[in-house]
């Protein structure tokens, strides 16, 4: 492999950028000088590839299928077979690690952070408590924050660890002010999954009153996983971490089960179509 495409490949690593590297592994006709050829190609087509396939006319082509092979997190194997010759492609998909982000570092934080990087996820903890958050507490996380929720929040979304769809929040602070605090900060971030912990009650309450307080779009809400976790009875502190890894592993890959804030939003959603037909009803009748 050549240096430049593998450092490319580490340096994708260092900065969190899904890649992937596209070798030539079938080639014969005027494809046939490409074989053994390979390439670091990122998802965005403005960014020029590391490297080069020697694909010709049907560079394009392939280019936006290895995109789409990087936008589905999959590895494919492409075949193109043209007039001039054929070849075949092995798209390695280099995807971004996880990155869960735990918000709040009391009892429930402590298993789930451990719990988080054995599933192999990047892991953050924060909380504005240095007395709670501190690596002697987590050991195996890759970073332990001490400070105000909402500005260090605001900081890891400018910094390295982007808020994108590889990140997944858990709001479990000491008291639910700090964890709706939280919630207000990376509502509208394009993250894999926020979920909050609380009473079927409270997050009802608490959705309701931002709603008409601060006047929130209700659908905004409908992306929070909130009561946390699937329902297995979790009763400790590991078994809530459990539930609330299972949930994350769940969204992650695309799984059947449903979580304990199913309940909540079907209310929700069932309350604004209700809206809807009396509106029209009202309009129609009036």
């Amino acid at each position: 492999m050549h240096t430049e495409i593998l450092s490319a490949l580490t340096d994708s690593i260092d900065r969190r950028e899904s890649v992937a590297l596209v070798t030539i592994t079938g080639a014969d006709g005027d494809f046939a000088p490409a074989l053994g050829q390979d390439a670091v190609v990122w998802p965005q087509p403005e960014r020029p590839p590391v490297g080069s396939l020697h694909l010709g006319d049907l560079t394009d082509r392939a280019m936006a299928d290895i995109r789409q092979a990087i936008a589905a997190k999959q590895p494919r194997q492409l075949r193109y077979a043209e007039a001039n010759g054929t070849v075949s492609l092995f798209v390695d998909v280099q995807q971004r690690p996880p990155h869960l982000i735990v918000v709040g570092a009391g009892h429930i934080a402590v298993p789930l952070a451990a719990m988080a990087k054995l599933c192999e996820f990047q892991v953050t903890v924060l909380d504005d408590r240095p007395q709670f958050a501190n690596t002697a507490r987590f050991p195996t996380a890759d970073e332990v924050i001490a400070g105000p929720f909402r500005p260090e929040l605001d900081r890891l979304r400018q910094g390295k660890a982007a808020f994108d769809d590889d990140t997944y929040i858990v709001l479990v602070t000491r008291g639910h002010q700090y964890d709706v605090e939280s919630l207000l900060e990376v509502l509208d971030d394009p993250l894999a999954y926020i979920g909050m912990i609380g009473s079927r009650r409270r997050i009802r309450a608490v959705f309701e009153l931002l709603e008409t307080e601060q006047g929130i779009p209700a659908a905004k809400f409908d992306r929070v996983y909130a009561p946390i976790g699937l329902n297995i009875g979790a009763i400790t502190p590991a078994e809530i971490s459990v539930c609330i890894m299972a949930e994350i592993i769940n969204v992650m890959r695309g799984g059947p089960a449903l979580g304990m804030g199913e309940e909540i939003q079907r209310e929700r959603l069932a309350r604004r179509e209700n809206a809807v037909g009396k509106l029209r009803t009202g309009t129609t009748t009036g």
